[in-house]
């Protein structure tokens, strides 16, 4: 007797939007919703340092910086929610100030947490090599680590580990160094 599979139906980014403002962040990996838990006052200090970062090279180089929540639709299908993301200055239009972004950005940076960090490094990781997302940053807060990746082929590379006194530097954002402490904060 052949085995039966229950099928679950894909959802959309369509779907998505229809549904209840309940609190909560979802994002779709293939149709498949994951609830995205609230971050914890030491990943909310290492996202903002970071994205404090980018702002300035921003400030001075141009581009795009942006914060979650904020929905990066890469297919009806493949939605996430990434804790920071940078646009060049060359792809900076990309993003409509009124519509969610459906373009890859160049550098997508996820801070770590106990109950994400198997996305982050898994299904996250695959997905924003499938969508050529060049760079990406993991940021262990608790570990106060930086991983810096970049896209080879079709799937990353780590190139940098940075902690307490070494140097971070982006490979795609010239100019982008500090160092890992700096992420953390005090704590």
């Amino acid at each position: 007797m052949p085995t039966v599979r229950v099928a679950r139906p894909q959802v959309t980014f369509a779907d998505l939007q229809q549904w209840p403002d309940d609190g909560k962040r979802y994002e779709l990996y293939d149709g498949e919703v994951c609830e995205v838990p609230g971050p914890t006052p030491r990943h909310q200090v290492a996202a903002q340092n970071v994205y404090d970062f980018l702002r300035a090279y921003q400030r001075s180089h141009g581009g795009r910086v942006l914060i979650s929540p904020i929905d990066i639709v890469f297919s009806e299908v493949d939605v996430i929610q990434p804790d920071v993301l940078f646009f060049s200055q060359a792809r900076a239009h990309l993003v409509d100030p009124d519509r969610a972004t459906r373009h890859a950005p160049d550098l997508i940076v996820e801070v770590l947490s106990l109950s994400t960090a198997a996305t982050d490094r898994g299904k996250k990781m695959r997905m924003l090599a499938r969508y050529r997302v060049p760079e990406y940053w993991l940021v262990d807060a608790r570990a106060r680590r930086c991983e810096v990746y970049r896209l080879a082929g079709d799937s990353y590379v780590l190139e940098q580990s940075a902690s307490d006194d070494d140097t971070v530097r982006s490979l795609i954002l010239p100019d982008l160094v500090f160092h890992a402490r700096e992420i953390f904060g005090d704590w």
